[in-house]
């Protein structure tokens, strides 16, 4: 298991530290970076259906405007908390420091657990949340956007209540929306797009090709699905995928497109099952790729040395601690990491912010395509870092992501 020291934002710190200094910045620039510049922590009153109130604690993190407006999702679940806001926000301006989008990080989350809430309590908490937020949010301040357990729907209730308050009408203002509120083409399926294109640039490397590889995904949401269907339909061997329940695998290959048949809102598929094993698990059978696409801390101390793949594509946030990630390395096993792995979700989502401003829209085909040129350009950059370098995939896409803001800042003569 994980250890107690394996806390994301203090984890994350000592990783943006380590970044900086391997560049040469000096401390101000890391006291600068290591937290977000804005922090706001709401209380939502929501009605529930049964007529009593309850009080939700919600969260907004705006890392780092020094590029320009921050952006990133808001997650509805009950382990939300300040740190995991926080670190999140930081990942955020990693991915956008990567793909050289004009954005800062931002993340937000509200403790909930919208499994046991109707859809309806749901729409208050949704509506109370940007009530709360709404004088530091915007289409040129901060960009809100999917996450944990939030969908278009949800999207299109913030962006609703957001152009109540604001008294006209504001499309840029959310990513994420249904298409006949402004979204993008592509854009559900962009992050897991974006994965397994890393995956199979990651193959590339290794001279394998996708259709030889035997895949494990842990997590059926829809980035998990996803992904588990994409590679499904690219002719790998998806043998293992995982819900909250625990995990189906199969060395002779899973049906995905069953199973993804099968699975309810929330990406469940495993209780129609009797031959489930734990997730803990499914991370340690065996096959070619393992893609986490769940939760933090999956792969660390404790069963690091045990993980058989030779490349791990980080679909979740934050899946491997950093000790995991050390002895993963040395074993010679490909990580290839979260901020650059899953970055597909704000780099659409940057393209239906450009839409939304432009009155312009485009494609889902020149939506995938301009989505895999940048994947292509950024997997290959920061594996060329990692080479020249001489550090791990992780650190490298860390000191890529870092340096727009520290030279930004200093232009701006902020340090």
């Amino acid at each position: 298991m994980p250890s107690p020291g394996d806390n994301v934002l203090t984890n994350t710190q000592a990783a943006v530290r380590e970044a900086l200094q391997k560049l040469g910045y000096e401390e101000p620039v890391y006291d600068l970076l290591a937290e977000p510049i804005r922090v706001f922590t709401v209380r939502i009153p929501v009605r529930m259906d049964d007529g009593h109130t309850e009080v939700f604690t919600g969260y907004r993190a705006q890392h780092n405007d020094a590029i320009g407006p921050t952006k990133g999702g808001i997650r509805f679940h009950p382990n939300v908390s300040l740190d995991e806001v926080k670190a999140l926000s930081i990942w955020m301006s990693l991915k956008c420091g990567i793909f050289n989008l004009p954005y800062g990080g931002a993340k937000g989350g509200i403790i909930c657990d919208p499994r046991s809430m109707s859809m309806n309590e749901q729409e208050r908490l949704a509506r109370g949340y940007v009530r709360a937020v709404s004088q530091i949010v915007g289409p040129a301040k901060d960009i809100p956007a999917p996450d944990v357990y939030t969908n278009p729907q949800i999207m299109a209730w913030m962006y609703d209540e957001y152009s109540h308050i604001r008294e006209f009408d504001s499309p840029g203002f959310i990513t994420g929306k249904p298409l006949v509120l402004g979204g993008s083409q592509g854009r559900n399926q962009a992050t897991a797009l974006g994965v397994c294109i890393a995956m199979r640039e990651a193959a590339s490397r290794q001279k394998k090709d996708v259709r030889d590889l035997r895949v494990i995904v842990q997590g059926f949401g829809n980035v998990g699905s996803n992904v588990a269907l994409i590679l499904h339909e690219m002719g790998a061997k998806v043998v293992g995928i995982s819900d909250a329940g625990g995990g189906l695998y199969d060395e002779k290959g899973l049906d995905v497109p069953s199973l993804i048949d099968q699975k309810d809102s929330f990406g469940m598929v495993t209780p129609a099952f009797q031959n489930v094993i734990s997730n803990e698990d499914l991370l340690t059978q065996p096959c070619d790729v393992l893609i986490p696409a769940a939760l933090e801390n999956q792969l660390h101390e404790g069963n690091a040395h045990d993980i058989q793949a030779s490349i791990v594509i980080e679909a979740a946030n934050g899946p491997t601690t950093p000790v995991a990630d050390e002895i993963l390395h040395e074993r010679g096993v490909l990580v290839v990491p979260d901020v650059l792995a899953n970055a597909g979700g704000v780099t659409v989502s940057y393209f239906e912010w450009v839409q939304n401003n432009q009155g312009w829209y485009w494609s889902e085909a020149e939506v995938n395509s301009r989505l895999e040129h940048m994947m292509i350009q950024s997997v290959q950059n920061i594996l060329q870092t990692a080479e020249r370098y001489d550090v791990s995939p992780r650190l490298a896409a860390y000191m890529v992501g870092i340096r727009p803001f520290a030279e930004a800042m200093r232009w701006r003569g902020w340090v």
